[in-house]
């Protein structure tokens, strides 16, 4: 990530995407939590449930669907579920669509606590 100057990577097997990871899974959920982020396995802290659009999707379909799920970018995959790309909130901002302002607001209103995390 630092190498790529990125600070999120898709998670892939058989060319399959199964999980993302980013700089803020790995401080939360590793570093916070007393693993070692060197020797710990990305399964440990990825998120296992990706959000995904197609090439085909207009910006606009992009920005709901993340800001509906908080997140801030999202893998592109093509019509066989293979990783073609990812779009970010960045991406489609530097293009000013229509709706870039309200995404932004409710992605970055925060969410509720996850109590079972808190309670583990």
């Amino acid at each position: 990530m630092d190498a790529l100057n990125v600070g999120a990577l898709p998670v892939c097997h058989r060319a399959r995407v199964v999980g993302i990871v980013t700089d803020r899974d790995i401080t939360v959920r590793a570093t916070a939590a007393g693993l070692n982020a060197a020797t710990t396995e990305i399964d440990m802290v990825m998120s296992g449930r990706v959000r995904s659009c197609r090439p085909e999707h207009s910006a606009e379909d992009v920005l709901r669907k993340m800001a509906a799920v908080q997140i801030r970018r999202m893998p592109v995959l093509d019509a066989d579920g293979r990783l073609v790309g990812i779009v970010s909130l960045g991406d489609i901002a530097a293009r000013r669509p229509e709706g870039v302002q309200e995404a932004l607001r409710q992605i970055s209103t925060p969410a509720e606590p996850d109590r079972a995390a808190l309670a583990a």
